[in-house]
């Protein structure tokens, strides 16, 4: 089963294929995603990489994090779950309607 993994504190200039390069010295890459902002086209500074296993995610972890990538030091973790709860943020949440 594919780990995806988090992957923050990007350059700007990062791309999905230096993405997948570079975690392809972990093992299998099943999908890299830089995540662009919609309007400009720009990276978000952060993305996501799918690993073919839990073992090589784990790997990647231990390889990269806090580790120098493209001038910047990047941040690598296990990609929590989405938010599929109605409300997209929980501190938004002020209780029941009265």
């Amino acid at each position: 089963m594919n780990t995806k993994l988090y992957v923050g504190n990007l350059s700007y200039e990062a791309t999905d294929e230096q993405l997948s390069e570079l975690f392809s010295k972990a093992g299998k890459v099943a999908s890299a995603t830089v995540l662009k902002d919609q309007y400009s086209g720009r990276s978000r500074g952060f993305g996501f990489v799918e690993m073919g296993s839990e073992e090589e995610a784990k790997k990647a972890i231990e390889l990269f994090n806090e580790k120098d990538f493209e001038g910047r030091k990047i941040i690598v973790n296990e990609a929590r779950p989405r938010n599929t709860e109605g409300s997209r943020d929980r501190r938004r949440d002020f209780g029941p309607r009265r």
